[in-house]
Parts: structure tokens; C-alpha cells; sequence
């Protein structure tokens, strides 16, 4: 069982950059990869950002296209956190921000190998 809770949501004008943090308890050990998940307003849950957490490809690090160059993403082991630097943010960035732990031991960017969640925060961005 591994928990996650996510903060650093917020309303912020084009450009602008938001940091958001993940801070997992629980059996964390049994995680391989942590990562970013986002949902807008009628739109499908889609990934953002993953971290390599445990095993073979521990500090790997991915990013969906729309957001490379721009997010960045990194873990903090020894104190179970992750986070995700959102720098130029843009309009179409606007949605509800997961925090995921994946267990499944393949990399793997797909939310039905994630199993555990945080409850979301909500990240705006205005033009």
C-alpha cells in the first residue's frame, strides 16, 4: 500500500511557472516508477511525467511531447518525494494534476499499470 498526496496546484498567468510536489508514504519500496498524470475539463486522463523510482531503471525519466522542455521532473528517495517544475506554462496546461506510483515492474506509461493515486490539484492557467 503506498499513499500519495499532492500539492502546489494554484491559478497562474501564461508563462508563469507552478512546482508541484508528491509526497508518498506507505510501502514505497515496492514502487518502480512514480509519476504525473492530468485531466482537463472533458478531456481523458492523460500522462505527463514519470520517474524511474526502484529497480533496474531508477531515475529514468519520461515526458509526454507536449510538455518537454518545459516540465521537469524529479524524486527525492530518502524522503519519498517527487515533484514536477512547471516552467512557461501554458492555457492548455489547465487541468487536475495525479500523483501516480507504478508497480508493475516494465516501464510503462499506461494509467492501468499505475495503482495508486493522489487526490489531485488543480492547476490554471490564464492567458
Amino acid at each position: 500500500q503506498v499513499q500519495l498526496v499532492e500539492t502546489g496546484g494554484g491559478l497562474v498567468q501564461a508563462g508563469g511557472s507552478l512546482r508541484l510536489s508528491c509526497a508518498a508514504s506507505g510501502r514505497t519500496f515496492t514502487a518502480y516508477g512514480m509519476g504525473w498524470f492530468r485531466q482537463a475539463p472533458g478531456k481523458e486522463r492523460e500522462f505527463v511525467a514519470q520517474i524511474g523510482w526502484g529497480g533496474w531503471t531508477a531515475g529514468r525519466t519520461d515526458y509526454t511531447a507536449a510538455v518537454r522542455g518545459r516540465f521537469t521532473i524529479s524524486r527525492d528517495n530518502a524522503n519519498n518525494m517527487m515533484y514536477l517544475q512547471m516552467d512557461n506554462l501554458k492555457p492548455e496546461d489547465t487541468a487536475v494534476y495525479y500523483c501516480a506510483a507504478r508497480f508493475a515492474s516494465s516501464w510503462s506509461n499506461k494509467e492501468t499499470d499505475f495503482g495508486s493515486w493522489g487526490q489531485g490539484t488543480l492547476v490554471t492557467v490564464s492567458a
